[in-house]
């Protein structure tokens, strides 16, 4: 947990540890990463504001290197806030002050996720072929999860892979908001509508040609997305 509250990571702390977490502490950005790369997480608690650096800042270095599951806790209430922590590889994002219980709900969440994730990407590595669509060029390799568009190895977040891969799985048909949130957040997830209309819009940006007029990923009006490969 990373925060400068002390009274707060003191509370957060005991409950954590109440439900037999082991929690490490820190207090500002340079310590965070210091700890970060020193213990290897399960899971982080990120403060925004922080001494000597700003929680965003963090999340990014942090994913150069690992997908360790990321909550964001902050006093900021502005979407454009949320959106930020999401777009630097966040995976939640929790606005102070917050009860105790959402907190664990969360986390809870994310540790299921991130460890069904894994068992997923293991069964993939044994199981599942590259997926090529010959039309716009584009590779998954679903055990090594990294996509190419022709040489190019695309700059992608877990979450737009695990969009990306499920559009493309099924090319033509349409996905629905609610279904791309229960099959890549999953059914638990605290997440809203606008999370996926996000990550499309980044995937666009990384894999169409024109972002501003789409050929490939696909909006049907009223429903949802679709991939045309």
């Amino acid at each position: 947990m990373v925060d400068d509250e002390p009274s707060l990571i003191e509370a957060v702390s005991y409950n954590l540890r109440q439900q037999n977490f082991d929690v490490v502490t820190a207090s500002d950005a340079d310590e965070a990463l210091r700890l970060f790369h020193h213990k290897r997480p399960d899971l982080i608690l990120l403060d925004v504001m922080l001494p000597s650096g700003s929680g965003f800042e963090v999340c990014r270095l942090v994913r150069q290197s690992s997908r360790v599951p990321i909550l964001m806790l902050t006093a900021r209430v502005a979407e454009a806030d949320r959106v930020q922590g999401l777009e630097i590889g966040a995976d939640d994002y929790l606005v102070k002050p917050f009860g105790m219980r959402e907190l664990m709900a969360r986390v809870q969440a994310l540790l299921r996720r991130s460890t069904s994730e894994a068992s997923a990407a293991g069964r993939e590595a044994a199981a599942v072929l590259p997926f090529a669509t010959n039309s716009l060029g584009l590779v998954l390799d679903h055990p090594r999860r990294e996509a190419r568009l022709g040489d190019a190895l695309l700059p992608l977040s877990r979450k737009e892979f695990d969009v990306l891969a499920l559009l493309t799985a099924y090319p033509g048909r349409v996905f629905d908001r609610q279904t791309l949130l229960d099959r890549v957040w999953g059914q638990d997830a605290y997440v809203d509508d606008r999370t996926v209309d996000v990550h499309i819009r980044w995937l666009r940006e990384k894999i169409e040609p024109t972002p501003g007029k789409p050929q490939y990923l696909l909006t049907v009006r009223g429903v949802g997305y679709k991939f045309k490969g």
